[in-house]
């Protein structure tokens, strides 16, 4: 892992900006698929991929890989530029998203991106599939095991009740190299999750499960990499980390509304994103400079 500096810093915030406006100009082409999420998500993609992970875009099914599941299948939109940006394909098949006969469907299609560790779409189911993948790994290789199981989840999806089985399997087994990501945003797709289902206290709730809980700004990288840091030396429990999110970070017309959830900019609503964005990163260059 490399020394995250302030030069490294300005890296990740660029590429954030970069995968960004990639996930806009996905949208815009598909006419479909949906907004916040994958742009709130964009600065913890970026630091798992580009700071964390031990991966090979060039080797994708290296045995000695950490493995990352997305549960919430629907904001596959910045896994798939994440992944595009860090050498897995040609940033420019993004533009296929959710086409016929495309690799980039609307929900991640493991057989026909083998890159993926999963496929995925119903929700609640994606912990339980991690939580198989760590004992399995723990059953080949002990607890002495080099690999870490990153799940990342919706806050919304934890109203799903397999999660909480999972939850509680995993607390019980003690699967200390298993580390959950959760998207607090605060909404789902029809409205606040406070109101919908509430969900606090959250960090309590993970903690009763025997789990070792951190809360962040998933916007800060030095936030979402020292709590990583943190998890990875918890030897006698699951990490779960509650990431603080801002749904369409970013776009100020995006921000926080759940409207923005499930559905694509049109031409207009892009073409004043893009231009947001790409205003943001000369911001970025120029606080570092």
């Amino acid at each position: 892992m490399d020394i995250l500096n302030d030069k490294k810093i300005e890296e990740l915030e660029l590429k954030a900006n970069d995968i960004r406006e990639s996930i806009i100009e996905m949208l815009l082409e598909a006419k479909s698929g949906h907004t916040a999420g994958p742009l709130g998500m964009a600065d913890i993609f970026t630091a798992l991929y580009f700071h964390i992970l031990k991966h090979d875009p060039k080797n994708p099914i290296w045995e000695e890989r950490d493995r990352l599941v997305l549960s919430n299948g629907h904001i596959c939109p910045v896994l798939y530029a994440t992944m595009a940006h860090s050498g897995y394909f040609e940033v420019e098949e993004l533009k296929t998203l959710r086409k016929f006969g495309s690799r980039l469907q609307g929900h991640p299609h493991r057989e026909w991106l083998p890159m993926l560790e999963t496929s995925s779409g119903p929700l609640g189911s994606g912990l339980s599939q991690t939580v198989g993948m760590a004992l399995a790994d723990r059953i080949d290789n002990g607890r002495a095991t080099q690999k870490f199981f990153y799940c990342l989840m919706g806050d919304g999806e934890l109203d799903e009740g397999q999660n909480w089985e999972a939850i509680m399997l995993a607390g019980k087994e003690k699967l200390h190299n298993l580390i959950a990501i959760v998207d607090r945003n605060n909404i789902q797709i029809d409205g606040f999750t406070e109101d919908i289902m509430p969900l606090e206290n959250l960090r309590q709730k993970w903690e009763s499960f025997n789990w070792h809980v951190e809360e962040i700004d998933g916007h800060n990288f030095p936030q979402i990499i020292s709590a990583i840091e943190h998890a990875k030396a918890i030897f006698e429990k699951p990490s779960v980390i509650i990431a603080h999110t801002i749904p369409g970070k970013g776009v100020k017309e995006f921000e926080r509304k759940y409207e923005w959830h499930g559905k694509p900019p049109n031409k207009e609503e892009g073409a004043m994103a893009l231009a947001e964005l790409r205003t943001l990163g000369g911001k970025i260059k120029s606080e570092h400079e």
